[in-house]
């Protein structure tokens, strides 16, 4: 357990999809749990950002999600059960390219079902922000990174370009 290397943009990992976690892998799920807060507040430390993180940044190919905003909470095989039509555009950023931004398009609001480290049935409703950064991360347990989902060719800026101004 503790801190793991965060696979950055390239590692062909980062384009696989995720394996559904077993109720029988629950032991192992609680130390990568682990693995995922250690690593996002070394993450946090060093860029002073970072509320979420998916285990297949950090090379663990399940579905498996870790947030903590104001409290911390573990999605395990998160489902979308429902997307708003509303769409907004957010400059998205990702510890897998920590110097980068992404222009990208995020449904305003979304429904999610998954379990929890109990393996209790939960649903949850997201709105802005949230609803935004759960897509972001259930984006990775399917694959998909940011800069495929860039709103167009002008979509890519440095971080110091965006804070700079």
């Amino acid at each position: 357990m503790g801190v793991k290397q965060i696979l950055l943009l390239g590692n062909e990992k980062l384009y696989e999809r995720s394996e559904i976690v077993k109720e029988s892998e629950l032991e192992f799920i609680q130390s990568t749990v682990q693995d995922l807060h250690d690593t996002m507040m070394n993450f946090r430390k060093q860029y002073g950002k970072g509320r979420a993180i998916a285990a297949p940044q950090i090379g663990v190919m399940k579905r498996l999600l870790y947030f903590s905003v104001d409290n911390s909470m573990v999605m395990i095989n998160p489902e979308v059960t429902f997307k708003s039509r509303e769409i907004f555009e957010i400059w998205d950023d990702c510890m897998c390219f920590p110097d980068l931004l992404v222009k990208v398009n995020r449904n305003l609001s979304c429904k999610v079902k998954f379990r929890d480290l109990n393996w209790a049935e939960k649903e949850i409703f997201l709105e802005k922000d949230m609803s935004e950064l759960f897509q972001h991360e259930f984006d990775h347990l399917e694959g998909v990174l940011a800069v495929s989902k860039a709103v167009d060719v002008h979509s890519f800026s440095l971080v110091s370009e965006r804070t700079a101004h």
